[in-house]
């Protein structure tokens, strides 16, 4: 077994809360400014997008309906 295998096994053991807690530790952990900065450039991106009219935001209950429509 790997060590990988070994600390899956042991976390997939700890309470629904405890395995939360770890899988956003381990979330954060990966933050990197680098990230962040490319994040802020997507969210800026996607902002003017809309703002310029080249995007149309589609309501969300649009959305849902369709997923649920094809998946019928």
């Amino acid at each position: 077994m790997t060590q990988f295998q070994a600390i899956l096994e042991e976390a997939l053991a700890l309470d629904p809360d405890d395995r939360a807690a770890l899988v956003e530790t381990l979330r954060a952990s990966l933050d990197t400014p680098a990230i962040d900065r490319a994040w802020a450039a997507e969210i800026e991106r996607r902002s003017a997008e809309l703002e310029s009219g080249a995007v149309e935001a589609i309501p969300a209950e649009t959305v849902l309906a369709e997923a649920r429509a094809l998946l019928k």
